[in-house]
């Protein structure tokens, strides 16, 4: 029987959603009933680090199957067998780590070791679980001849060409649990808190995290808010006899007129700028304007973190099992989706293209600085 070895990593950000990805990837490529039907026996090595790993990776190394015994992390790659993944689905971030290394970066192009090393490891694919930068990659190893598949993971959920990202609804629990806790002390002390959570060009972490934990309001890097307005609002609800309110912001929100926050200088491989500090800002300027205790908090990491809920798992099955019935049919060059409730696929090229961005004039209220208050309103009466 043919045997066919395929490599599998995981790139950017960590999130809940991608261990269930690499378990099922696994499984459905090793599955034993579907062996005699393909003619074909895969072999799936899973890459560490990221695209990281295929720079350093050593391919004059022991095979991958011994390094499992002498210690995997030293040759950057391990075999990945069904009972090695067995209870991978059940946790968070990623066994096999991750990092933010852009092998086509201008300033250190390191692509040829990477096409090289892909050679000679006899990796006929590639499967990669990533966001934009990611699968930006994937896209240009596609041009340079290599079989690549994608699989789209951000929490952000700002890839276009499918309706889901891997660690989205994860993190929106996070985030409605962090702002439950939240309310306790903000109604014990009648404070504000301004809630900031990740989203560099897309609100949706903001939006629907904000629609979810009930926030007062919610801004977004779509729509460049007024302070003024912010406080003007602050006010209303204490004129109605609010206790406390919370607010809930993308780190890529901006006041009008003014830029992205910035917390440090220099950008990584992919040329991104660290944001943060826009919950401090907002918060700082209501207590100097509306003279209201005001306190910021930054949820960070924690968004990234932990189990991941019943809807990750399930899509990681899911975008695993598409993704080697593509390897199989040998239709290279995609990354496997979500459209209108159907798990599909799409040229990579479109998973690379603009952000998929919140559409302010249908899911976005600008005047409330919150979620759309109609609906149905679109629809005519017979």
């Amino acid at each position: 029987m043919k045997k066919v070895r395929i490599g599998v990593l995981t790139g950017g950000g960590d999130c809940a959603g991608l261990n269930p990805a690499i378990k099922w990837v696994v499984k459905s490529a090793l599955d034993e009933r579907l062996q005699s039907e393909r003619g074909v026996q895969y072999e799936v090595v899973g890459i560490r680090d990221g695209w990281k790993g295929l720079v350093e990776v050593d391919p004059e190394s022991p095979a991958p199957g011994e390094s499992i015994i002498q210690g995997f992390d030293v040759f950057r790659s391990m075999l990945l067998t069904q009972e090695v993944v067995r209870t991978w689905d059940r946790y968070g971030g990623t066994f096999l780590g991750t990092s933010r290394t852009n092998p086509y970066n201008p300033k250190n192009d390191q692509s040829k070791t990477v096409l090289a090393n892909i050679e000679k490891l006899s990796l006929e694919a590639v499967i990669a679980i990533g966001g934009e930068d990611t699968l930006g990659v994937a896209c240009k190893l596609a041009r340079d001849g290599v079989n690549t598949i994608g699989i789209p993971k951000t929490i952000d959920k700002d890839l276009p060409g499918t309706d889901y990202t891997l660690g989205f609804e994860t993190a929106l629990n996070v985030i409605t649990e962090e702002v439950d806790r939240l309310r306790t002390t903000a109604g014990s002390h009648k404070r504000i808190f301004v809630v900031e959570t990740m989203g560099r060009h897309a609100g949706w972490l903001a939006l629907e995290g904000g629609e979810s934990s009930g926030a007062y309001i919610i801004l977004i890097p779509e729509h460049d808010f007024s302070m003024d307005k912010v406080n003007d609002l602050v006010l209303e609800a204490k004129g109605r006899g609010s206790r406390y309110d919370i607010i809930v912001v993308a780190e890529g929100a901006k006041p009008a007129g003014g830029g992205e926050f910035v917390v440090r200088d220099g950008v990584d491989g992919f040329g991104h700028k660290a944001l943060g500090g826009i919950a401090e800002y907002v918060a700082g300027e209501i207590q100097n304007a509306a003279k209201l205790d005001t306190r910021s908090i930054v949820l960070s990491h924690l968004q990234r973190g932990g189990a991941p809920c019943a809807y990750d798992r399930r899509m990681g099955r899911y975008f695993g099992i598409a993704a080697i019935d593509l390897v199989v049919k040998g239709d290279f060059g995609k990354m496997v989706s979500v459209r209108n409730g159907e798990i599909t696929a799409v040229p990579l090229e479109e998973a690379a293209g603009k952000p998929r961005l919140v559409d302010v004039h249908t899911e976005y209220d600008t005047d409330r600085y919150n979620g759309r208050r109609t609906i149905l309103n679109h629809i005519t009466e017979k």
